[in-house]
């Protein structure tokens, strides 16, 4: 039988990656943390584990065939989960969220090439399922022009601290977004647009947002233009993290102690709105371009009750396919280089996890 390590598998993400891995694959899954959680799903096994020390992570994989990296939030990690498993010749997937930790870790691609290590960065809902989508668009044409992507989330998202920790960390500075063909700085949480998601969601305020498939989706396709925003149900929240984010001098978001304390008190109002907003999920992908020697547009979106069963999803579907596999390139990828689209639909129907789509001609 397989064996899977959950680096952070005691978090939300993680737990989430660990039900769906056990509902799908027959599969051992080593859940580690700082502390044992108080009850374990069936075929789950702990490993304590922190991650300054090596000798124990070397220990928590070595029997491994495949390491999930769940421990966020990812702007500074050093990338020795993923160099571990290249020492070790085990598979990798993550749930990296920023830029950063791609630019840190990608450069060590030929190692993982030489080792024969399939590594995936950014796996889960967004990104992940999301780039996945955007390349099913991007299939559809002969040129492509933009590719714009639009997330909304009610409440927390059925996410823990770490989200919230993540998205303060994402305000603390302008951000480079690919538009006309170069690098362009926009400010987060800017240029607020109004966005039509399918119900429940419906008319959605949305603003720039730092996202890693900003940067990987222009690296992987040749492109003009790639828009990534995001918006929160209820508006409330957009309004506070735009105050947060215009108002609050920047050296002070760049204080850990500061963004504890937004990611805490923001915890602590989406527990209350959660009962009335829900925790779901709402993603549109937008392609246009030139198909069939004419100007076109592809339209797909994705709902989903609970953002984090999402993420769990989106990560555990890969996992399974790197287990069985089904997904095997070694080198160090993001999702849309390489998950091929017939394999990312048949493991999304196996989910019974729905993307709606169309495309039609642009007058």
């Amino acid at each position: 039988m397989s064996a899977v390590a959950i680096v952070g598998g005691c978090g939300r993400i993680g737990q989430q990656v660990a039900r769906d891995l056990v509902a799908h694959a027959s599969i051992d899954v080593v859940v580690t943390g700082r502390a044992e959680p108080p009850s374990l799903g069936p075929h789950q096994i702990f490993a304590r584990l922190d991650l300054n020390d090596r000798a124990t992570l070397h220990r928590a994989i070595a029997e491994c065939d495949l390491v999930v990296h769940c421990a966020g939030p990812f702007h500074d990690r050093d990338g020795r989960v993923l160099e571990a498993c290249i020492e070790r010749g085990i598979h990798y997937l993550d749930v990296s969220d920023h830029r950063s930790f791609a630019r840190r870790v990608l450069p060590w691609h030929e190692r993982a090439v030489a080792a024969g290590v399939t590594a995936i960065l950014h796996t889960g809902v967004f990104p992940g399922i999301s780039n996945c989508i955007a390349r099913q668009g991007v299939e559809q044409f002969e040129r492509v022009e933009e590719i714009r992507l639009d997330y909304a989330v009610a409440g927390s998202g059925g996410a823990g601290p770490t989200v919230m920790r993540t998205t303060f960390l994402g305000l603390q500075r302008a951000f480079d977004a690919w538009l006309d063909g170069r690098w362009q700085s926009v400010l987060p949480f800017s240029d607020r647009e109004t966005v039509r998601f399918p119900p429940p969601f419906g008319r959605v305020g949305v603003y720039w947002f730092d996202v890693a498939e900003t940067e990987s989706l222009a690296q992987t396709f040749t492109v003009d233009r790639v828009i990534t925003k995001f918006g929160s149900v209820p508006d409330l929240y957009n309004r506070l993290t735009w105050a947060v984010a215009r108002l609050v001098p920047s050296r002070w978001l760049e204080h850990p102690a500061a963004v504890e304390f937004l990611a805490r008190t923001s915890k602590q109002m989406t527990d209350f709105s959660d009962r009335f907003s829900g925790i779901g999920i709402a993603m549109g992908v937008t392609v246009t371009g030139i198909r069939d020697g004419h100007p076109a547009r592809y339209r797909a979106t994705f709902t989903h009750d609970n953002t984090a069963v999402a993420a769990g999803c989106g990560t555990g579907s890969l996992a399974e396919a790197v287990l069985d596999g089904r997904l095997r390139k070694p080198g160090i990828w993001t999702p849309e280089a390489a998950v091929p689209t017939k394999l990312f639909q048949a493991l999304m129907t196996q989910r019974d996890l729905a993307i709606a789509s169309e495309i039609a001609p642009l007058n």
